[in-house]
């Protein structure tokens, strides 16, 4: 599970409205018939309308400043083995949504009314979409790339010649894409993989745009606090502030495994990818050392995430691995981590 929350942009429309973020979650129902249609919902009901979605996040925004977020997006990433393990349901994302945003809710260090912050106090509003595309940062595009700048090129000379511009074998060039097309490492469905095209497997994940201020409208609730548990005296009270996002996320993954029994391999856990940022090394050592079964899933899941694992695979008492080598199994990790391709 891969867990983000980002604050609202502030340029442009952003700055008053939450219309253009709801409009791109919106952006997979374009050309659907009406039963295929995903809708927005909440805690508590489900198809909520787009309008009432920016009317609901847009009049809950009292006292808050021009240059302040008001609302965050929280993205759920759920990994392949995970979508699976629950059939990639969409009731089942539902479900999980509802429980991790209480996780949300207890993770806030401040009292309204003299009592914790619950899920009540939360306005929010989620989104399953069931579609992701290839990016510039994956994997596939990534090592297709020589051979994407190779057609351009290939096909910026085709053009210059079917204008007049210049004089060369038409045919040739032509047979040179297709070679190029066909020898392109990744392919989907036969043809080169390409920015934009649908990844294949499944890949829902859930979108949610929650306010800033807490449902009455009165109170200021950030997840992007800087302070993670604090008190403070003000105006003579004492007042409890702060936000605990590990917290939110190592919770919301162990709620995920009590809902449907998912036993969540090492690299997997929120825990492992803290120690991979902090202590590479351990990382590593932790991995070689699990028990044979969980070891081999290990490193299938990596190598899945496009990391070399070859050197993970001797035995740490007979060498130690080396600063390249731990270099190089880092990037290949980093790059998982940040598309979001395994969930770690």
């Amino acid at each position: 599970m891969y867990i983000t929350i980002t604050a609202q942009k502030v340029e442009g429309n952003y700055a008053q409205s939450a219309a253009d973020f709801v409009d791109y979650l919106e952006k997979e129902n374009e050309g659907k018939p009406l039963p295929e249609l995903e809708h927005f919902f909440d805690q508590y009901g489900d198809e909520i309308s787009a309008k009432e979605v920016i009317t609901q996040i847009d009049g809950n925004t009292a006292k808050l400043k021009k240059k302040e977020p008001k609302f965050y997006s929280i993205t759920l990433n759920p990994s392949q083995r995970e979508l699976r393990a629950i059939g990639d349901s969409p009731e089942a994302l539902k479900r999980y949504t509802r429980e991790a945003m209480k996780e949300y809710a207890r993770a806030f260090h401040r009292e309204i009314d003299g009592r914790p912050v619950t899920v009540d106090d939360i306005k929010y509003y989620a989104k399953v979409e069931r579609q992701r595309t290839f990016k510039g940062t994956d994997r596939q595009i990534r090592e297709n790339q020589p051979y994407a700048t190779e057609i351009l090129e290939l096909r910026q000379q085709v053009r210059s010649i079917e204008s007049g511009e210049r004089s060369g074998d038409l045919k040739k060039l032509q047979q040179e894409i297709r070679r190029l097309e066909r020898e392109a490492p990744h392919q989907l469905d036969g043809k080169r993989i390409v920015r934009g095209m649908a990844k294949p497997g499944p890949q829902s994940h859930i979108h949610i745009i929650v306010s800033r201020k807490d449902a009455s409208n009165r109170y200021s609730l950030s997840p992007g606090s800087k302070y993670k548990a604090s008190t403070v005296e003000m105006q003579g009270k004492t007042v409890k502030r702060g936000f605990d996002r590990d917290a939110f996320v190592k919770n919301s993954e162990k709620t995920f495994d009590a809902l449907f029994h998912y036993r969540r391999n090492y690299v997997e856990t929120y825990a492992a990818r803290k120690t991979f940022l902090k202590d590479p090394r351990l990382y590593f050592a932790t991995i070689t050392q699990l028990p044979t079964n969980e070891k081999a899933l290990a490193f299938k899941l990596l190598q899945q995430s496009g990391a070399d694992t070859t050197l993970l695979r001797i035995p740490t008492n007979k060498v130690q691995l080396t600063l390249k080598a731990i270099n190089a199994l880092k990037r290949g990790i980093g790059r998982a981590i940040e598309s979001g391709s395994i969930g770690i």
